[in-house]
């Protein structure tokens, strides 16, 4: 869904050393938002652009916040969920 060139730019990351690692997190985040949305089919580069960029948002809070600690909590993303409500299926 997500290509890497396209989250090294988001990121402002302007190297190859951490390809393996970004690609790793945009592989968890795809995943994440289909499972946040119940999506019945994978992720692909189908899909409407505001699940795009909940994922890239997902990617970009995985890369700035990828030490077991933090300075401080982490908490939601009031628009991360808006990017993704209208996609939302309820069970």
């Amino acid at each position: 869904m997500l290509t890497l060139p396209e989250v090294k730019l988001h990121c402002r990351i302007d190297h190859g050393d951490e390809d393996t690692l970004l690609q790793s997190m945009i592989d968890a985040a795809t995943a994440s938002v289909g499972d946040y949305i119940n999506a019945t089919e994978p992720l692909d580069a189908t899909a409407p652009a505001p699940v795009k960029a909940a994922a890239m948002l997902l990617v970009g809070d995985l890369y700035a916040n990828r030490e077991a600690l933090v300075e401080r909590p982490l908490s939601k993303n009031p628009t991360f969920e808006r990017l993704l409500a209208p996609y939302r299926v309820y069970a």
